[in-house]
């Protein structure tokens, strides 16, 4: 097995690929050489979504690239990956999803078999989701200069909701209610590409996320903040949103569905659950009075059918997220330093 662990470096040369983790690196990476070429208002929102102002409805707008290898996995594929991933990040911003672009980056003696599985996969993504793929562009690179197929999607969406769903709305007292297990779809992959086997066989959770942020705003759920959980796992959602919002959170851990099979993986190979990446799990901030009626809508969905709160924001000054475990010790969560697994989304 070739496990990677690029922590992070006083080396400013050059991108190395924790970069791309979505932790700490990906944050040095934003901070220092993204962020203040680009400030403004939506850019400064830190969301998965930017909300615009655009006539008589506000518009958000989200773009995202995939890079996974392999291309087919249990429970996904790379084509599925590229619709969920934008429509999912749409429905973080309490928007629904109406167009999509597509960017394909195809490296020369890609099979054209596997070029149509990946856009079947995507057309079947895109019913299922409600989005119409509108425009899009194709480059082809040299032999060996790519992983067959890379993906980029951007995507607009109208908002649902009467106001934006994002960090800046988080308050005292929400309750942190969790979708479902994870790191299922980082240990998937990861067991797909070194050939491990488990007794218990394990399926990514890759999937949208819409129908339930819809159920959800329908059943007349005052939401504050949504986070889909990707690259660095729950933890590092969670610390950006304690960073970006101010606050400071409290989580449970006996309360955090972790399934078996993902359990004893992570134990055997080193890696805490926590930080392992998921595909279609996210996290909601709600008011304490609705969090039962949540939980409930968010069961009858496919997606939400484990879902648990977790922890509550604390109103504690400083913008932090402890775990407390079952003997009730406290654990500072920091951010993924590096990266676990590379080209895993």
């Amino acid at each position: 097995m070739n496990l990677q662990c690029p922590l992070p470096t006083t080396n400013k040369d050059s991108i190395r690929l924790g970069h791309g983790s979505g932790g700490e690196m990906t944050q040095q990476l934003l901070k220092e050489f993204i962020q203040p070429l680009f400030k403004n208002t939506w850019i400064d929102q830190a969301h998965d979504s930017a909300t615009l102002p655009w006539d008589s409805d506000r518009l958000v707008f989200t773009t995202d690239s995939f890079v996974i290898t392999p291309l087919f996995f249990p429970g996904g594929d790379i084509g599925k990956l590229a619709v969920y991933g934008t429509v999912n990040d749409l429905a973080m911003g309490g928007a629904e999803a109406k167009f999509l672009s597509c960017s394909l980056i195809l490296e020369e003696g890609l099979p054209f078999n596997t070029l149509k599985k990946v856009l079947q996969s995507m057309a079947g993504a895109a019913e299922e989701t409600g989005v119409k793929l509108v425009t899009g562009d194709t480059k082809v690179v040299e032999r060996g200069k790519g992983d067959g197929i890379y993906i980029n999607t951007s995507g607009v969406g109208s908002l649902l909701s009467n106001h934006p769903i994002d960090p800046s709305y988080i308050r005292p007292g929400d309750r942190i209610l969790l979708s479902g297990d994870i790191g299922r779809h980082g240990i998937t992959v990861m067991a797909s590409r070194e050939g491990l086997e488990f007794e218990t066989a394990l399926t990514s959770d890759c999937a949208p996320l819409n129908a339930a942020i819809s159920a959800l705003l329908q059943g007349g759920i005052p939401l504050h903040c949504l986070r889909d959980l990707t690259r660095g796992g729950l933890a590092t959602a969670l610390v950006e949103l304690a960073e970006t919002s101010g606050q400071a959170f409290e989580l449970d851990e006996a309360q955090i569905p972790v399934c078996e099979s993902v359990y004893g993986a992570c134990e055997m190979l080193g890696l805490d659950p926590l930080y392992v990446a998921n595909e279609g799990r996210f996290v909601a901030f709600i008011p304490a009075e609705y969090a039962d009626q949540a939980s409930a809508i968010l069961r009858e969905e496919r997606v939400g059918a484990s879902c648990a709160i977790i922890g509550k924001v604390t109103g504690k000054p400083s913008a932090q997220v402890i775990l407390k475990n079952s003997l009730g010790c406290d654990r500072l969560l920091q951010r993924l330093p590096g990266e676990q697994l590379p080209r895993i989304c």
